[in-house]
């Protein structure tokens, strides 16, 4: 598969075909009904805050590749690759598939731009300072159409498209709030995110 980076001034439609159908292989029906419909956001997203459409599309595509692979799998890709592994991740080894996913991204679909690696590597915990694209995956992931169940969908959709930032606030306010309440484990990554777009909105206001 040809090598993507930032400077290329379109994606072919082949390309983004090959991309489909090599996630059609490696996910479920249900995962890669949401791999689309993230890529499709994505790219409405980065349309709207001047991002690179085709970054956007090819970081939403890839985003879970690493998902349905057994936690086993993912503990081995990461540990063999000696990425740092939280208390937490080894509680729930599939909060690593980010990471994985990250590294699959680049040796095994020869993705080179840093930018889309790191979003495809933060998109579910965030991280302090995220640069827009790996902002918009993180946000598309949380909000794509099949999503139904989060609070505050409506509004969230809403503020995405006028107010970024916030809008990544809100997903992690509500995130913590759910893992609170249901005693699931909490990434020490999604707290700091918090904390750092916390400040960032008083300091603004």
């Amino acid at each position: 598969m040809q090598e993507f980076s930032i400077e290329d001034k379109a994606l072919k439609t082949s390309e983004l075909s090959k991309l489909r159908k090599e996630m059609s292989k490696v996910q479920d029906s249900k995962r890669f009904e949401h791999t689309l419909s993230v890529a499709y956001t994505a790219s409405n997203l980065a349309a709207c805050y001047g991002e690179s459409v085709d970054c956007a599309l090819i970081a939403g595509m890839l985003h879970d590749c690493a998902k349905c692979l057994p936690e086993k799998k993912l503990l081995s890709i990461c540990e063999k690759q000696h990425m740092e592994i939280s208390e937490e991740e080894y509680k729930k080894p599939s909060l690593l598939h980010a990471k994985a996913g990250s590294y699959l991204a680049e040796k095994e679909y020869n993705v080179k731009n840093k930018d889309i690696l790191n979003a495809i590597c933060n998109h579910t915990t965030g991280r302090p300072g995220m640069s827009l694209l790996e902002k918009i995956i993180f946000v598309a992931d949380y909000m794509e159409p099949g999503r139904r169940q989060a609070p505050r969908l409506d509004q969230i959709r809403k503020t995405a498209y006028t107010d970024l930032d916030k809008a990544v606030l809100m997903i992690l306010e509500d995130t913590l709030n759910y893992l609170q309440a249901s005693g699931s484990v909490i990434e020490k990554t999604t707290q700091e995110t918090y904390q750092y777009y916390v400040t960032s909105q008083k300091t603004i206001l």
